[in-house]
């Protein structure tokens, strides 16, 4: 178990390096990824989501203002002013990808990027966007951001009851850091899901992976402990109804 966990936390620093120091070799990368993932997982990813999009499995737990859409059926210019709408202290935590017209229809055509989008129906804006960057070999990695005049409604917790919903559906191990600065995200990352602490990173990040355990319910989540040990957090089950803490999330 160990070893896996070191594993998959060198898989992340690779990656990170690729995208920021090689990025032509990250494209490559990227590529290849994409068309094996399409292989191994296209299949089931295409009943996961038929089950969450078009049966209404997620919209259920939504307010009946709200929608969800895979980003490849949003339009590319919806996303990039969608980005450049948040105010730059919602980039302080947030930097997965590019955010301008060229970064967003790489994304949007990349098969192991399972990206999503909330819409307000009442508008047709998109108040919320979020991801598991995932490879072919298994592993996903989770993101999330909220429209800065939405926050406090409980749709990072959504999304992220969403992004367990998919990655696990069709077989993903699930990842993600988490800066204890950031606490709206912070509360949203923890509120939806169980969690192992693999790893105390620098700057108050933690790296987190997300446990497919939905059986536990109203369990205490001030377990997080320190010294670079393992620890398994039980939160709340997939997609209970919202209690005031889930509201209090971004």
């Amino acid at each position: 178990m160990r070893k896996r966990i070191l594993n998959c936390f060198m898989l992340y620093t690779i990656a990170h390096f690729l995208r920021d120091q090689m990025p032509w070799l990250w494209d490559l990368v990227d590529i290849v990824n994409s068309f094996l993932f399409r292989i191994r997982y296209g299949s089931k990813l295409y009943l996961v989501e038929n089950e969450i999009c078009m049966k209404g499995y997620l919209k259920s737990q939504l307010a009946e203002d709200y929608d969800i859409l895979p980003i490849r059926e949003v339009q590319t210019n919806d996303l990039v002013e969608f980005f450049a709408c948040q105010p730059t202290e919602a980039y302080r935590f947030f930097k997965p990808h590019g955010f301008d017209l060229k970064s967003i229809k790489k994304l949007q055509n990349n098969y192991a990027f399972l990206g999503y989008v909330l819409k307000d129906v009442t508008n047709n804006k998109i108040v919320g966007y979020c991801f598991n960057r995932s490879f072919f070999h298994g592993k996903g990695f989770r993101g999330r951001m909220v429209d800065v005049n939405y926050r406090g409604k409980g749709l990072g917790t959504t999304m992220n009851r969403l992004l367990n919903k998919v990655g696990f559906g069709i077989g993903l191990r699930l990842f993600e850091t988490v800066s204890k600065d950031n606490v709206a995200s912070y509360r949203s990352a923890i509120s939806a899901s169980s969690f192992r602490v693999i790893e105390e990173l620098p700057h108050n990040e933690l790296y987190l992976e997300i446990i497919n355990d939905m059986k536990q319910n109203n369990i205490n989540k001030n377990l997080i402990g320190g010294g670079g040990k393992s620890h398994v957090v039980m939160l709340q089950p997939l997609f209970v109804a919202n209690n005031t803490q889930g509201r209090r999330a971004a």
